[in-house]
């Protein structure tokens, strides 16, 4: 965004990474999906680098105010001096919290979640996407808590699997009746209490009840549970977990 702005130019879209997105080694993998795709459907957008910082959420979600609105307040100052007028994010925590909280700290911007960026990219005719890797196959969707009943984003994940001709099969509580991950409200940062079962193993196995070959995600917290999930069925060799990005990425020739 730097290098941007010192040329004069001002990008289509500010494609905010995230904490996961850039230092988890799983989630990047997810960055780099979305990124081909910018690319192939010729987006002009821009990341701020080292410039971006937590958005906070972590931290108001374990109850830190403080922290939040500090953090808040050093991003907002970063995206108004640079103009930032759209940003795209693959995380729904970063979604949210730039969506919702910002603009009460004086940060305004238009917020998408990729999931429904690529769907507007598709429908325009500007990303072409074709079967490919994963045409046929017995895909479940798990809905994020704060993409979905946080945000009501339901239909832009659906749309984009049935772009890839896959089969998908809808778990018994899915949409508004979706089960956490287990990693919302920062607990991605801690052990879990003590109790019968965790979180994660309980919506795994709600996955595995339809009998899929992909379990596709659109949160990188989300995707590191259910792989965990996954993993601890000793199911890892036939069934995948996957960012939308990744399986989109698949079946655009990238």
């Amino acid at each position: 965004m730097a290098d941007l702005a010192a040329a004069g130019r001002q990008p289509e879209v500010l494609f905010w990474v995230g904490c996961a997105g850039s230092f988890d080694d799983r989630a990047k993998k997810i960055t780099k999906a979305f990124a081909a795709l910018l690319q192939k459907a010729e987006v002009d957008f821009a990341v701020l680098g080292t410039e971006e910082s937590c958005t906070g959420d972590p931290a108001k979600r374990s109850g830190n105010e403080f922290l939040f609105q500090m953090q808040a307040a050093m991003n907002i100052q970063v995206l108004n001096g640079y103009g930032v007028k759209k940003i795209v994010t693959t995380c729904p925590h970063c979604f949210n919290t730039l969506k919702n909280e910002y603009p009460g700290l004086g940060g305004e911007y238009e917020v998408m979640h990729h999931t429904a960026f690529l769907q507007d990219l598709i429908r325009e005719g500007r990303l072409q996407i074709a079967g490919g890797t994963f045409k046929g196959k017995r895909i479940t969707y798990h809905d994020p808590c704060y993409l979905g009943r946080a945000n009501g984003i339901y239909e832009a994940p659906r749309e984009l699997i049935r772009k890839l001709d896959a089969e998908l099969v809808e778990m018994k509580r899915c949409k508004s009746r979706a089960l956490c991950c287990g990693a919302g409200g920062a607990q991605m940062f801690k052990e879990p209490e003590k109790g019968d079962k965790d979180i994660n193993m309980e919506r795994t196995e709600q996955a595995l009840e339809t009998q899929p070959e992909v379990v596709a995600a659109a949160c990188p917290f989300c995707n590191t549970m259910l792989t965990d999930g996954v993993k601890g069925k000793e199911k890892e060799q036939e069934i995948k977990v996957y960012d939308l990005a990744e399986l989109l990425a698949g079946a655009a020739d990238l």
